[in-house]
């Protein structure tokens, strides 16, 4: 929600789904407006706290990235995990936000990142955003790849983009034993856990969930069009198309099978 702290947002949002379930629009129609504030719209009425001003010379099309997943793989990298410079980095699923915690890892002057995913697609656009070594998780162990591209050590930071038990245990293992998970991909309700408790004891640093990447709206919209704006931070590589309000449904199967990074709806 823009314009408030992610954790305060995140209270707002669990408050706006219990009333939701008591919406009676839902039970005519088992529906109700996203997060309270509907999406897919030609029009919607948000209140002014919802709302962040940014410099008018960004186009909406950049602009608009930042009300959801590339706020949230940036934040993961950069507010979350706090990546610095000279940092190893790995990120596991390259799709959009974990595309964007690449970009905000490379931006942050990480010397090593380290991008997992299944499909070379996405590989490639992971080096275009920053990543300098890539791993396809379906030909190699992730863990022993990371693991040998930092020296045996582990990477400072692991950021999880896939919301998955096996690709988190993977994270969890591929960090360096002082390192940072930081779990931003979103599991379904049913998913659990196994881990063992005295790998957890022993191996140290810090596991982390991120939740919007952590961010600050007024803060850290501003900031990111500014550097945008000044050619250090490319947002519109990931604009891979622009699509009709009636093109939505063909572009989320184009999303599932791995042919955009983000397809932007302009009215």
């Amino acid at each position: 929600m823009p314009g408030l702290p992610a954790r305060t947002a995140l209270v707002l949002l669990r408050h706006a789904q219990r009333r939701a379930e008591d919406d009676p629009r839902r039970q005519r129609t088992g529906a109700v407006p996203a997060l309270g504030i509907g999406a897919f719209a030609e029009k919607t009425l948000v209140a002014a706290g919802q709302c962040t001003k940014v410099d008018p010379a960004v186009s909406p099309q950049v602009a608009g990235l930042l009300g959801c997943g590339v706020m949230a793989g940036i934040g993961a990298a950069i507010n979350t995990g706090g990546v610095g410079r000279g940092d190893t980095v790995a990120v596991i699923g390259c799709g959009g936000v974990g595309g964007a915690a690449i970009a905000g890892s490379r931006l942050a002057g990480a010397a090593r990142i380290i991008a997992v995913d299944i499909d070379d697609r996405k590989l490639e656009t992971a080096r275009a955003l920053g990543a300098t070594h890539t791993v396809n998780s379906r030909d190699t162990d992730p863990v022993e790849a990371i693991r040998e591209l930092t020296g045996g050590f582990g990477a400072d930071v692991v950021v999880e983009a896939v919301g998955r038990p096996e690709t988190y245990r993977q994270a969890f293992y591929a960090r360096d034993l002082a390192g940072t998970v930081v779990l931003v991909g979103v599991p379904t309700p049913e998913m659990t856990l196994e881990l063992p408790l005295l790998d957890v004891f022993g191996r140290g640093g810090a596991l982390k969930s991120s939740w919007y990447g952590d961010c600050l709206p007024s803060r850290d919209f501003p900031m990111l069009v500014d550097l945008h704006l000044q050619g250090r931070l490319d947002l519109a590589k990931f604009v891979t198309e622009t699509i009709r309000l009636d093109e939505v449904e063909k572009a989320f199967e184009r999303m599932h099978t791995g042919d955009v990074l983000r397809s932007v709806v302009v009215l």
